[in-house]
């Protein structure tokens, strides 16, 4: 089984840490790919001050899960960190972190383009 990490936190997140967590867990890993989705200051030409993203808990994370499981099926990943964060965000603020390792960068690459589009 691949490492899995899912939270769901009203709190930042640290990329590099993320990334170290994720490459330790199997010394297989050749390629991590990951993506941090941003608040931005501006929504179809309107001014954005702020963002309050909010969730039902439990569901949230199935479905998180949800798609990480169809992400392993689809390629061979060695492990996968999601982090989605709720409440107010203000723009620059991150949102959201998805990243995921393989021993080939080819399988990192689609599992996380696949993960953050579905």
């Amino acid at each position: 089984m691949a490492y899995r990490r899912i939270l769901i936190q009203p709190t930042d997140f640290d990329l590099s840490t993320e990334v170290a967590l994720l490459r330790a867990y199997n010394k297989g890993i050749g390629a991590v790919v990951s993506f941090v989705g941003l608040v931005r200051d501006t929504n179809l030409d309107t001014g954005v001050s702020q963002l309050r993203l909010e969730h039902y808990p439990g569901m949230t994370e199935q479905a998180l899960q949800q798609i990480i499981v169809e992400a392993e099926t689809r390629w061979s990943l060695l492990g996968v960190t999601v982090i989605h964060r709720i409440g107010s965000l203000q723009p620059t603020d991150q949102i959201v972190l998805v990243a995921t390792a393989s021993a080939h960068r080819r399988d990192a690459f689609a599992a996380c383009e696949f993960s953050m589009d579905f």
